[in-house]
C-alpha cells in the first residue's frame, strides 16, 4: 500500500507538470532554451542505458511466454520499439502538414480540430501507458520508481513545449487537462489490474521507441536552434547516474 501511495503522488506530480508547464517561460527563450535541451538529454540518456538494455532480458521474457500470444515477437521486441518511433514521427508530420495547409490560406499558425484530437487521443494512451508503468515498471525498488518518474518528468515539459507550439492556445484549454487526467487513469488501470510480464515487455518497448522520438522531433530541426552542450552535457551525467543506480 505504501508503494502504491508512493506511486500515486508521483503520477500526480506528473500531472502537475501538464497542468504548470506553460508558466515556465523561461524554456520560450530563442534560441532554444537550454533547459529544454537538458530535458531531452535526461530522456534519451534513460532511454539508451536503462531502457534499451532492459528490452534484452524483456526479449528472454516474451521468449519464455507461454501460447502465442507474443511468439511473432520472439526474436523482435526492437520492432516494437521501432513502431513506437513510427507512430510518433507520423503524429508529428500529421501537425506539421497541417499547420503548413493553415498558413496557406492565411489562417492563424496551428493544427485544425482533426489533428488536434488525434493528438489529445495518442498522447493521452501515452500518457496513460506512462501511468501504468509507474505502477508496473520492469525494475522493483523505490530508486527505479524515483528515476523513472523524475526521467517522465522531464519528458513531459519537453512534450509540452512541442504541444503547445503545434496548437497553441488550445493546448492550454483542454488538452493539457486531459493528458494530466490520463496520467492517472492510467495509474488507476494499474492498481487494479496487472498484464502478464511478456506484455510488459511489449509496453516498454512500445515506449522506448516514443520517448526518443518525442525528444528528437524537439532537438533536430534546424530552426529549433537547439543547445547540443546542454543536451550532450546532461545526457552524459544522467548516464553516469543511471550506471551508478543500477
Amino acid at each position: 500500500m505504501t508503494s502504491a501511495l508512493l506511486s500515486l503522488a508521483l503520477v500526480a506530480g506528473l500531472s502537475l507538470v501538464h497542468l504548470f508547464s506553460g508558466g515556465m517561460h523561461f524554456l520560450s527563450a530563442s534560441p532554444r532554451s537550454r533547459w529544454l535541451s537538458a530535458a531531452g538529454g535526461v530522456s534519451v540518456a534513460y532511454v539508451f542505458v536503462h531502457l534499451m538494455p532492459d528490452l534484452a532480458e524483456e526479449q528472454e521474457t516474451i521468449r519464455r511466454a507461454p501460447g502465442e500470444t507474443f511468439s511473432f515477437l520472439e526474436y523482435h521486441v526492437y520492432l516494437v520499439a521501432l513502431a513506437g518511433l513510427a507512430a510518433f514521427y507520423g503524429l508529428e508530420r500529421a501537425a506539421k502538414l497541417a499547420r503548413g495547409r493553415r498558413r496557406l490560406t492565411g489562417r492563424v499558425d496551428a493544427t485544425g480540430p482533426g489533428v488536434f484530437w488525434l493528438h489529445v487521443g495518442s498522447f493521452g494512451l501515452y500518457n496513460a501507458l506512462i501511468g501504468y508503468l509507474i505502477l508496473h515498471r520492469e525494475e522493483p525498488g523505490l530508486g527505479s520508481l524515483v528515476l523513472f518518474a523524475f526521467t517522465m518528468g522531464v519528458h513531459f515539459v519537453v512534450n509540452d513545449f512541442g504541444l503547445r507550439e503545434d496548437h497553441k492556445g488550445a493546448y492550454d484549454r483542454a488538452r493539457r487537462w486531459v493528458l494530466a487526467a490520463a496520467a492517472v487513469a492510467g495509474w488507476a488501470v494499474g492498481l487494479v489490474s496487472k498484464t502478464s510480464d511478456a506484455a510488459l515487455a511489449v509496453l516498454f518497448a512500445f515506449l522506448a521507441g516514443g520517448v526518443v522520438m518525442n525528444v528528437l522531433k524537439e532537438e533536430l530541426p534546424e530552426e529549433r536552434e537547439s543547445r547540443f552542450w546542454g543536451f550532450a552535457l546532461d545526457a552524459t551525467l544522467y548516464s553516469v547516474v543511471l550506471l551508478l543506480a543500477f
